[in-house]
């Protein structure tokens, strides 16, 4: 009988974490209930933080600029045209999650993920976009030149994505343990020819998003598994034990997402408070120097590592184009902002006082609070005794 990995018992240390997880995103859930003026700005680096890294793990790297872009439907700065390619094929994905996934009476089914498969994939109908593998399917480790893990049999697999929905349709629970324990399962079951880590890490995305503690935006731990890709594929080595196991323990894997989700509240927590820093300083230069309000947003997204552009200064100000050209050049003309390239490919970084100003605030920093110290060295341990794919 085809069966799922199955949640782990969580113990005393486990429901510790996360009720500490659960206290951080109430207090950022209560600061955005008020309108703030840093929020869009905000918002849109979590989203393209998000998607810089899920394609990171995957082996795309895209710059920060180049992110950003491509949540502010812009071209690319430095991004190869096949990268760019799954950039916005993941932009595309994870819009629809962020867009739909919170809305009452929304649930998950079968077409939707092969609906978000071909939006990820579109641009390559040779992969097969919305479509399961009609073969097997192997992991191959590029750095060992082996392959590290081999997907259920083909036809297990519509019968197993079956069993996964209904999991999310009749689970309850904690969501932080049934997101990740969705992203577990479809990851696993691999089944698409390609995209299938992506699409899982959406998929929990989702899950999160359903859970409407958070704005989904900000529920995400995409950003915190691109920075930790290794421990990310050795905690799923040591979970799957290189082939499709359901039987074999969960524990570490949910221990590494509690983790991910507790770094990621502690990062959203401290760039919040940033946030309101940067506001007074952006004020404090705006009245210095007798600016129009409407530049702070520019001088916001830059401290951010957002580019300005003037097709997004337009679309933040409203202004007339004459209007937003001057105030860009009058921005540049005091050093607030950079500008590079030129006329209409030209966009605008932080200038010098704004980069100390930024420098200046990430010097005070504190540290961020590890829930499971030991967590990273058991997984390393496991997965080196992982046994080898049968």
């Amino acid at each position: 009988m085809a069966a799922l990995f199955r949640q782990a018992d969580l113990g005393l240390d486990d429901l510790a974490v996360i009720a500490e997880i659960g206290q951080i995103r109430e207090r950022l859930a209560s600061v955005l209930r008020v309108p703030k003026r840093w929020d869009g700005g905000l918002r849109r680096t979590a989203q393209a933080r998000a998607i810089q890294g899920s394609n990171s793990i995957e082996g795309y790297t895209v710059s920060d600029q180049d992110a950003a872009a491509a949540v502010e439907d812009q071209p690319p700065l430095t991004a190869d045209e096949r990268t760019w390619a799954e950039i916005i094929g993941y932009r595309r994905v994870l819009t629809y999650v962020l867009s739909v996934a919170a809305d009452p009476g929304f649930t998950i089914d079968e077409s939707m993920l092969r609906s978000m498969h071909f939006m990820l994939l579109e641009h390559e109908l040779a992969k097969s976009p919305g479509r399961y593998r009609p073969t097997s399917i192997y992991v191959r480790d590029d750095r060992t030149e082996r392959d590290v893990y081999e997907g259920p049999d083909p036809e297990e697999v519509p019968g197993l994505v079956r069993l996964l929905i209904g999991d999310l349709k009749h689970g309850d629970g904690e969501a932080m343990v049934r997101a990740a324990m969705a992203h577990l399962n479809l990851v696993m079951i691999h089944p698409f020819r390609d995209g299938n880590g992506r699409m899982a890490r959406g998929l929990q995305t989702m899950v999160l998003a359903q859970d409407q503690v958070l704005e989904p935006t900000f529920s995400s731990i995409e950003e915190w598994l691109g920075h930790n890709t290794d421990d990310y594929y050795a905690v799923l080595a040591a979970t799957g034990g290189g082939g499709w196991h359901p039987e074999r323990d969960t524990r570490l894997w949910i221990q590494f997402n509690l983790r991910a989700h507790h770094m990621q509240a502690q990062t959203l927590q401290r760039r919040f408070a940033e946030a309101e820093r940067l506001w007074g300083q952006v004020d404090a230069l705006v009245a210095k120097h007798s600016l129009p309000e409407r530049a702070a947003e520019a001088l916001f997204d830059v401290l951010l590592g957002l580019r300005v552009t003037r097709p997004s200064y337009l679309k933040r100000t409203a202004v007339e184009e004459r209007t937003a050209t001057r105030d860009l050049a009058q921005l540049a003309q005091l050093g607030l902002l950079q500008p590079h390239g030129q006329t209409r490919a030209r966009f605008y970084t932080a200038g010098a006082p704004l980069a100390e100003t930024m420098q200046s605030i990430r010097a005070q920093r504190e540290p961020l609070v590890d829930p499971y110290p030991t967590l990273v060295t058991e997984i390393r341990a496991a997965a080196a005794k992982a046994p080898p794919r049968s």
